[in-house]
């Protein structure tokens, strides 16, 4: 079992940026593949970004790529978003989620464990 609770979500103007957390507890968070996934209103919940548990590969959906990094510290089992150069469409909940695949994936039922996610809003 893993508990997974994000962080740092807020009100941000088109331009700028934001640094969500998501901490784990429960079992080894290392062993993990971790996503960050964002739902919209009146959307489905997409994927956004991928990390393998070493860190040393990262997948992310086209939308992002250039303006987001996910990143992670095992030894404070942290998982982390850098998003910059915010626009008025990544406004949504951002969720963070663990799989014990061990391949970087996007689809949404592969991952087991879910945050109570955070919510982004990015005006114009």
């Amino acid at each position: 079992q893993v508990q997974l609770v994000e962080s740092g979500g807020g009100l941000v103007q088109a331009g700028d940026s934001l640094r969500l957390s998501c901490t784990a507890s429960g079992r080894t968070f290392s062993t993990y593949v971790m996503g960050w996934f964002r739902q919209a209103p009146g959307k489905e919940r997409e994927f956004v970004a991928a990390i393998n548990w070493s860190a040393g590969y990262t997948y992310y959906t086209d939308s992002v790529k250039g303006r987001f990094t996910i990143s992670r510290e095992n030894a404070k089992n942290t998982l982390y978003l850098q998003m910059n150069s915010l626009k008025p469409e990544d406004t949504a909940v951002y969720y963070c989620a663990a799989t014990e695949i061990s391949t970087l994936v996007a689809e949404k039922t592969f991952y087991r464990y879910w945050g109570q996610g955070t919510q982004v809003t990015v005006s114009s």
